[in-house]
């Protein structure tokens, strides 16, 4: 595709790819409306000649007023294109509430304003905008329904000499606005502008193909939705737009209407679709293979993306992408040994960029663990909440958000913690302390996790009774038992539990990749009484204590963790 071709051509500029990456987005964007636009030409050529050949039995000829159609059919799919666009992350936003965009307004009215300290913080400022690009979006796409539906439907209606203009259009008009408005809060509600990015990555072409069956559905179901919307809404018209048809009349034209609101929404789906496999189509962040910088440092256009970019931009994002598709595959292998390189340097890099997301992660549900009991903290959905309570609950809600990036960073460095058992030949993991970095940090999120879904950390009850055949006995203390299946049985009701079961999924499989590539190690320092020297950090865990990170990764090495 052209898109692929200006992509490839990025690095060999010669700034090595700082400057390239930053011109990504912006040619994803380019591509993405010039495609927008050759997809809706065909659609509205084709829905133009079935509309004039079903209701006015005339054939498509060119003229002035087919013309002005095109050109504003064009517009109104541009703005909203334009507004998908903006509201798109590849991360979900927690916009502002009405109530608190009040206050906001009186605050900001009403203090006086201080260079010392900003009176919003920086956090809220985003939600205020996230608020406001919701709200535009809505707008746009009712502005948009409304010039496409007069585009499409106006020269096709059979009926214009039985009212005036002004009212046909109007009518058209109030039909199309009802279809943007609904389409815009039902897009916005479902969170669909949040990217989802593919577990298998195909060319765009197959990828945007498989998505064409899909998007026909969803536009049958939305018009169909959209239609009874409408009709509902029809009841607050003037009498006048009413008019008085005959019936069979009438009839034609909610036919006419509900094809000219599908032909909208299907186009609308088309952009949406062709806006998810552009954006989340992989990049490479590094020069061509054989040019001077790919001998020299290849790596420098990834690791400058990872650390310079916006945090949680689709930029990052795409990085994080890269370099997880370089870790687990076997593509590009002269990249990922690049990251062997011997100063060790860059896989110090590497690993810090990808553990840094877990380390905050863990840290957010360990504050939120120990600032209140587990018996408690567990049952918030269930009962009234203090304000320190709806706190806690938002922080888990919001550091689930970043679950893709999360996943990634927990494959990348399992990954190249497995890789370096047999591709670091200088022993940069081991000499730089990364492999007890990886484990522990996977080790104590993945103990996080679990206590948030209600699971028993305490591995080693300090209730055991050893009989005289040296068997341990567990004295169960029924009360427990009882609290953390009642617990563990609420939490699956909370909306991210379906995320905490996933996460916990990946990172008991990323550690059960790196026991199973250093096994034969693990095993001599286990026997040794060396492992958790060896394999746990020496410093306080982010959540849990070394003994239990200890018991946990014993688990591991006889695969009973479940």
């Amino acid at each position: 595709m052209l898109i692929s071709i200006v992509e490839r051509s990025l690095f060999k500029d010669k700034d090595g790819g700082g400057g390239a990456a930053t011109k990504l987005i912006k040619h994803r964007f380019l591509g993405f409306l010039i495609w927008q636009a050759i997809q809706s030409t065909v659609v509205f050529f084709l829905s133009k000649t079935l509309l004039l050949s079903l209701f006015t039995n005339t054939p498509f000829k060119p003229s002035l007023l087919t013309i002005s159609s095109f050109i504003t059919f064009h517009f109104s799919l541009l703005i909203f294109s334009t507004s998908l666009f903006i509201i798109s992350s590849p991360r979900p936003h927690r916009p502002a509430s009405p109530f608190e965009l009040l206050l906001a307004a009186a605050r900001l009215i009403l203090v006086p304003i201080s260079n010392s300290q900003p009176l919003l913080p920086s956090d809220f400022r985003g939600r205020v905008r996230a608020s406001f690009s919701f709200v535009l979006f809505v707008a746009v796409s009712a502005v948009s329904a409304l010039l496409s539906v007069i585009s499409l439907c106006w020269s096709c209606n059979a009926f214009d000499q039985l009212r005036p203009r002004r009212l046909v259009i109007g009518k058209l008009g109030f039909w199309g606005l009802q279809i943007g408005l609904f389409y815009g809060v039902h897009y916005v509600y479902a969170k669909r502008w949040v990217l989802q990015f593919p577990i298998i990555q195909r060319p765009p072409f197959f990828s945007f193909k498989m998505g064409l069956p899909l998007a026909v559905e969803k536009a049958l179901k939305l018009s169909a939705a959209g239609y009874v919307f409408s009709a509902i809404l029809a009841f607050i018209l003037p009498y006048e737009f009413k008019g008085q048809l005959p019936v069979q009349n009438f009839i034609t034209e909610q036919i006419l209407f509900y094809i000219g609101s599908f032909v909208v929404i299907l186009c609308w789906e088309l952009c949406h679709h062709l806006h998810q496999v552009l954006h989340t189509k992989r990049f490479v962040f590094a020069p061509p293979k054989g040019s001077a910088a790919a001998e020299t440092n290849p790596s420098e256009p990834l690791l400058a993306a990872l650390e310079e970019s916006t945090p949680k931009s689709l930029l990052q994002y795409l990085a994080y992408l890269d370099l997880c598709m370089v870790c687990e595959g076997n593509v590009d292998p002269w990249r990922r040994a690049a990251f062997f390189e011997e100063t060790g340097e860059t896989y110090k890099r590497v690993i810090s960029v990808c553990l840094t997301p877990v380390e905050q992660f863990t840290r957010t549900l360990s504050e939120v663990l120990e600032s209140s009991p587990v018996d408690n903290s567990l049952q918030l959905s269930q009962q009234l909440r203090s304000p320190n309570e709806q706190l806690a609950d938002s922080k888990i809600y919001e550091s689930f958000d970043d679950f893709q990036l999360l996943a990634w960073c927990a494959r990348i460095v399992a990954s190249l913690t497995v890789h370096s058992h047999k591709e670091d030949r200088f022993g940069v993991a081991q000499l730089s302390g990364s492999n007890a970095a990886v484990i522990s940090t996977l080790l104590s999120s993945l103990l996080a996790v679990e206590t948030l879904m209600g699971k028993k950390t305490n591995l080693q009850s300090s209730n055991t009774l050893m009989d005289p055949a040296g068997i341990k006995w567990a004295t169960l203390n029924s009360g427990k038992r009882d609290s953390a299946a009642s617990i563990a049985g609420k939490r699956k009701g909370a909306p991210f539990y379906a995320k905490a079961y996933s996460m916990a999924d990946n990172l008991r499989t990323s550690i059960y990749g790196i026991v199973s590539a250093f096994y034969d190690e693990m095993s001599h320092s286990a026997k040794a009484g060396l492992l958790e020297k060896d394999w746990i950090i020496s410093s306080k865990p982010l959540y849990g204590t070394r003994e239990l990170l200890s018991q946990k990764l014993r688990l591991f090495l006889d695969f009973q963790a479940s």
